[in-house]
């Protein structure tokens, strides 16, 4: 599964500087123009979505800073 979440991870910031290039008019789909990229790119699209589902339902279960922790005792010193 750790595999997976790297995978997945990458993607995501994959998408997130697609995302970033955008809005400099610089975004994956106007670079790729090729005819036969377009494919690729619609499967990039989908890879990042299933990444960004799948990064969502899984993650506060692997991550240490959304692991429950005890709150500390009312009173105590700081």
């Amino acid at each position: 599964m750790k595999g997976l979440h790297i995978v997945a991870f990458v993607l995501l910031v994959v998408g997130g500087l697609n995302w970033l290039l955008a809005i400099g008019g610089w975004d994956i789909a106007t670079w790729m123009s090729v005819s036969w990229w377009g494919s690729l790119v619609k499967l990039v699209y989908l890879l990042v979505g299933l990444s960004a589902i799948y990064e969502v339902t899984t993650h506060k279960g692997r991550c240490k800073n959304c692991e429950t922790k005890a709150a500390p005792a009312a009173g105590g010193a700081m």
